[in-house]
């Protein structure tokens, strides 16, 4: 079965969500297939402030994830227009250059989000991308600002508003198994809710393939 990661670089919810993703990618190793795609959120959805995200980030990680540690404010720029793809651009140029994991969402996100980088800015993200993961700087803006990147990421941003979800949730996480069963939860971002769903779904999808291994296919009449 596959597992697929909605996330947005910028997004606080999908930094406290790493802890539960990693669990599952230990506990689930060489039976699911991990997975992750850019959700541009809208550029309506960022604080317009750093007054205003710091109170949405004492919410989210001081009362909520109890978090030993605050987010900084310091990425947020008053009066941005536009969102702030650069980063997920980045980190989608990422794969045309080998970088198929996570390890760079994870680099981009931890210096906007923990170090307070204005990683909003194109050679901002370029400059801590290349530093985190040895990537040649000039070949990964070329790639970060071509138009089969963007296209990319219009692509799977548009997955993600598909499922019909809250424009605002990240992350998403949709579940998919080989007998055509389907789970989105989107929004929680502790992995015991997941790992009860994937027991579940590896459970039916075992029960089909022995049932199958026993029985053949099912009568064409």
């Amino acid at each position: 079965m596959k597992i697929t990661h909605y996330l947005e670089i910028m997004s606080s919810w999908c930094h406290w969500a790493e802890p539960a993703w990693d669990d599952l990618k230990r506990r689930y190793a060489g039976r699911v297939e991990f997975a992750w795609k850019i959700a541009l959120m809208n550029p309506a959805d960022f604080p317009p402030s750093e007054e205003a995200c710091a109170w949405y980030y004492r919410r989210s990680g001081g009362t909520v994830m109890n978090s030993p540690y605050a987010l900084s404010t310091g990425w947020v720029e008053p009066g941005r227009k536009g969102g702030y793809p650069a980063p997920n651009l980045v980190a989608e140029a990422g794969r045309d250059l080998g970088r198929e994991d996570d390890s760079l969402c994870r680099a981009l996100a931890h210096a906007g989000l923990l170090q307070g980088r204005k990683i909003g800015q194109m050679a901002v993200a370029i400059e801590v991308a290349a530093k985190a993961t040895g990537l040649n700087a000039k070949k990964l803006r070329a790639r970060a600002e071509s138009a089969a990147v963007k296209a990319r990421v219009e692509a799977s941003t548009a997955e993600f508003h598909a499922l019909g979800l809250s424009a605002g949730h990240r992350p998403t996480f949709l579940l998919e198994d080989p007998i055509g069963d389907k789970a989105v939860v989107s929004g929680l971002v502790r992995s015991e809710p997941l790992a009860a769903l994937i027991d579940a779904m590896l459970s039916d999808s075992n029960a089909y393939a022995a049932h199958a291994a026993h029985h053949g296919v099912p009568p064409a009449r």
